[in-house]
């Protein structure tokens, strides 16, 4: 059974977020022996793909400690070893059965992933709680927007950060965190500085609680983040959007989204496949 490592939302090895991909010729393998595949791997995720059809398939994705409805790198990372191992071409346009819904993805010059309609989940934050948790010590100041919980397929808080400088000085209490966020049933944090710099915001993600202290690139998070802004105004109708993640872990990661008119929201970058092999575990 084949297996890739592949660099997501970016086109340079060593860059962006990697995630496993394994590609099956048979039906998915038991819930325990894929966890176990994602935890030897050691990725935040890894993809599971079936192929069902010329251009539809079925992906699950696994964390170390467990399935998750949705992966925004890892979609990007698999239907990108789809595309450079000749399964599919550009131009095509592909259903992804998923547990967060039946989502389209776009095959061009960079992979575009739709997301899941995104919702606010209405759920009240402790501002003071999260910022002690994140921060630790008391910032200058914090921006006038609030801090929502936002879905396209998995739920983050979304938190405004001043600065760049402020959101790169964040060292967040990793227990902490991972308490709150299975109080609020959340996967974790999504914190961001608006920018004037090419990009439409600096980001950083943290989801300790799915054994993911902090990730490079995060597509659902970002869709919601999109989806946030364009109701607190910040961005119009369609908005294309470009995020930087990734930096204080040495791993840039430029995360595109498009918000369309009806709402849609999608998400996208290029990849790079860094290694490839056989699972021996999976006859």
């Amino acid at each position: 059974m084949k297996y890739y490592i592949v660099d997501a939302f970016t086109s340079e090895p060593f860059g962006g977020n990697p995630a496993g991909v394994v590609l099956l010729d048979r039906d998915f393998p038991t819930d325990e022996l894929m966890r176990l595949v994602a935890a030897e791997l050691r990725y935040s995720e890894t993809a599971f793909v079936q192929q069902n059809g010329a251009t539809e398939f079925t992906v699950r994705y696994f964390t170390p400690k467990g399935e998750v409805d949705l992966c925004g790198h890892a979609t990007i990372a698999t239907f990108g070893v789809l595309c450079q191992t000749g399964i599919l071409r550009d131009g095509d346009v592909c259903m992804n059965h998923t547990l967060a819904g039946d989502l389209e993805v776009r095959i061009g010059e960079q992979v575009m992933m739709q997301m899941a309609m995104p919702r606010v989940i209405e759920k009240r934050v402790d501002t003071e709680r999260l910022h002690g948790i994140m921060v630790g010590t008391t910032m200058p100041g914090w921006p006038d927007m609030p801090i929502e919980i936002v879905s396209t397929g998995l739920p983050d808080i979304m938190m405004p950060v001043a600065t760049v400088d402020d959101l790169n000085a964040m060292q967040p209490d990793m227990d902490a965190l991972s308490e709150l966020s299975q109080e609020l049933e959340v996967t974790g944090v999504h914190a961001f500085a608006l920018s004037e710099d090419g990009y439409t915001a600096h980001v950083r993600n943290f989801g300790p609680l799915y054994g993911i202290p902090e990730e490079s690139a995060t597509g659902t998070a970002n869709a919601a983040l999109t989806h946030y802004l364009h109701r607190r105004g910040l961005i119009a109708v369609p908005s294309a959007c470009r995020f930087l993640q990734g930096e204080t872990m040495g791993r840039p990661s430029v995360v595109a989204t498009m918000l369309e008119d009806d709402g849609t929201i999608w998400v996208g970058g290029k990849s790079c496949i860094l290694a490839q092999g056989n699972l021996m575990c999976i006859d």
